[in-house]
């Protein structure tokens, strides 16, 4: 019986890296291992302050190397990435997620079987112990609200059951380029004005407004180590709060249903970071002050 024949596809690599020397090299290491070998790594440095970008030119000279004076945000870097990638598929990682050592073997097969208007593939994000879901896929509730499909619950079970989902999570998902190419606008692949957090959002759901589907592959097994970046809660909460916000003003949305989610879920929301959280009473307090000058 003659082998079955598996097309090779070049897949390139996308890492955002800032201060990631701890962890960048358990990643670059697990990319190294693995059987399919048709494939470039890109990283773009978000201007990291340790010697991140050094240890990667020393140790892995035949890695792409795009260095940022500034830390530019994760969806700028990932757009700085894909803008000189050569692949026909994008996978995008941060710089603490590691691949099973059959990945992109994996891969490479389960794109010989996919639907025709599926361009974002969403692997099965484990935490570090390996044994809980970090994530199976972006969710969003009819107040809108967006969340990781089985953070923290145990990785088995339904997890291992392909399926369609609203988006994936850019920690480490699979974009076909024709479907980048598809979503882009004037803000770029992804949103650079969201920074960083829910840009994976917003670009899902530009893609399925296009009739683009995400589909959950668990047989694509990454690792996840969370908040490599040690980005502060009150940082993190804020940009959650106002990027949520941006998303659902780019996308039309029925009058009534906004108006029941601002009351139920945006107004108590808002209070409570104001009263809470002084980096956001900060930031609004200069946006204000910005407005009024104008």
């Amino acid at each position: 019986m003659r082998p079955r024949y598996i097309r090779l596809y070049l897949i390139s690599l996308i890492i955002i890296t800032f201060n990631s020397k701890a962890l960048i090299k358990d990643c670059l290491d697990s990319i190294a291992t693995q059987s399919y070998k048709d494939f470039e790594i890109i990283i773009v440095d978000n201007a990291s302050k340790d010697s991140t970008t050094a240890f990667i030119k020393t140790n892995y000279p035949n890695v792409i190397l795009v260095k940022n004076q500034k830390n530019l945000g994760a969806a700028k870097a990932r757009n700085q990435g894909i803008e000189i990638a050569k692949g026909e598929w994008i996978l995008t990682l941060d710089g603490d997620v590691i691949l099973d050592k059959c990945f992109l073997a994996e891969f490479s097969e389960a794109i010989e079987h996919l639907p025709q208007k599926v361009g974002i593939i969403q692997p099965k994000i484990l935490c570090s112990d390996k044994l809980r879901i970090f994530s199976a896929g972006i969710s969003m509730t009819w107040l809108k609200r967006f969340y990781d499909i089985g953070r923290g619950k145990p990785a088995g079970g339904t997890f291992n059951i392909p399926g369609y989902v609203f988006g994936a999570c850019s920690a480490a998902a699979v974009y076909k380029r024709q479907l980048l190419e598809d979503v882009k606008d004037i803000n770029g692949y992804f949103d650079e004005r969201l920074f960083f957090l829910f840009e994976d959002v917003d670009l899902s759901w530009r893609a399925q407004e296009r009739g683009w589907r995400t589909l959950f592959c668990p047989s694509l097994v990454s690792y996840h180590y969370g908040n490599s970046s040690q980005t502060p809660k009150e940082i993190r909460q804020y940009l959650c709060w106002r990027n949520r916000k941006l998303i659902l003003k780019k996308h039309k949305q029925n009058k009534l249903r906004l108006f029941l989610i601002s009351v139920c879920y945006d107004l108590p929301r808002a209070i409570f970071i104001l009263f809470t959280n002084s980096y956001a009473r900060h930031k609004i307090g200069n946006f204000r002050r910005i407005k009024d000058r104008d």
